[in-house]
């Protein structure tokens, strides 16, 4: 295991300069409170979800946007979120990372899952929520901005959001405290343009994200998708960006990451965290990082 790399990250972690990229796979422990099934995270289960167990088109079955513009297209906008909110606002148990990160306190946290696991962790403590949203014809923007004072979500524009809450940024969208969600290709096609152009992500956000590293765990890179969605999002990091934690990279995947300044671990982030747990202190980390 990557040792050095391990303290230098934890103590980045833990100081804010390094920003957690959540995917997929960091979801591996969840599974559903009542029923034990695991939770649909990546594209093939969750086009299963959606499907009712019933097989499609292997067109369709590539990756969850391209299946979920047909159902859109089939049965409307409507279904598709109504299918994603019974889905991720289902309680859900589990979440390791989840647990791990929230009680680092991290000044701001990327998920691009569209579960409430993080949301519900960080629900004792006053924080921004930021979520994606497509297709919007009466803003200029692609997101909304929910401020949590402990108790309630209250919406928020960008100019009077409080930019020293921490941020928990849900590109993709959440289920809670309103849908919203980056779902279909129509929506990626329109949320990726904006992206590219500034009116995805606030300026408060741009601001703080300057000169960070990013640790990127659960993520694949094999999809155009995943990269495009990345990198709008890590855009003025420091150099070297940051971290990728990918268990056997593909050449794709190992291009990417060069050409992003990030260096892939072959680890997954429950490496990272049995570390966190055997570090005999955190003055240990702090003095890796300034080594």
């Amino acid at each position: 295991m990557p040792t050095r790399r391990f303290d230098h990250i934890l103590a980045g972690l833990r100081s804010g300069r390094v920003i957690p990229y959540l995917g997929p796979q960091v979801l591996e422990d969840v599974t559903h409170a009542e029923t034990g099934v695991p939770i649909p995270a990546a594209d093939e289960p969750l086009i299963m979800a959606m499907t009712e167990g019933r097989p499609i088109s292997p067109k369709l079955m590539i990756e969850f946007p391209r299946a979920a513009m047909h159902y859109e297209l089939k049965k409307g906008r409507r279904f598709l979120s109504s299918f994603l909110t019974r889905v991720y606002g289902s309680p859900w148990a589990g979440g390791a990372v989840h647990e791990w990160l929230s009680s680092l306190e991290l000044p701001y946290v990327i998920d691009t899952n569209r579960d409430l696991v993080l949301q519900h962790h960080y629900a004792t403590r006053r924080h921004t929520l930021v979520a994606g949203a497509a297709r919007i014809m009466a803003s200029d923007y692609r997101f909304r901005i929910w401020e949590y004072d402990g108790e309630v979500y209250r919406e928020v524009d960008p100019d009077t959001a409080n930019p020293d809450l921490p941020i928990l940024f849900k590109p993709l969208g959440t289920p809670s405290p309103e849908p919203t969600y980056i779902a279909s290709d129509a929506d990626f096609v329109d949320y990726i343009t904006e992206l590219m152009g500034g009116f995805a992500v606030p300026s408060f956000i741009k601001r703080w994200r300057q000169g960070k590293q990013y640790l990127i765990a659960g993520v694949r890179f094999k999809r155009d998708t995943q990269r495009m969605i990345c990198s709008d999002i890590v855009v003025d990091a420091d150099i070297p960006a940051g971290w990728a934690l990918i268990p056997e990279p593909t050449a794709k995947e190992r291009r990417y990451c060069q050409s992003k300044h990030i260096e892939i671990l072959e680890c997954t982030i429950l490496d990272l965290l049995q570390a966190a747990r055997t570090q005999p202190s955190w003055e240990l980390a702090e003095a890796m990082l300034a080594s």
